[in-house]
């Protein structure tokens, strides 16, 4: 599965504890991640800064559903079930 243009829910719901540009302590679930654009495109996509976990997400039906409130959903409920949301 490819990612969806426009998506950002990876941006938004899960907690990030690896620094990232302009958050320099990771970001919490439920936090938009400032590299996220107006387009919810990631600033640092190919950017050798951008961490680790984000570039090594794999987007898959499981995690992002049909749509982007899907994503949202089902992101949330991961993070809630294996993170310190």
């Amino acid at each position: 599965m490819d990612c969806r243009m426009g998506c950002g829910a990876c941006c938004i719901a899960p907690s990030i504890s690896s620094p990232i540009p302009g958050m320099p302590n990771g970001k919490k679930a439920g936090e938009r991640c400032v590299q996220l654009d107006e387009n919810n495109l990631c600033r640092l996509f190919g950017d050798p800064r951008r961490p680790r976990v984000c570039s090594s997400f794999d987007a898959t039906h499981d995690v992002c559903g049909d749509n982007r409130e899907q994503a949202l959903i089902l992101l949330t409920r991961l993070e809630q079930a294996t993170g310190d949301a």
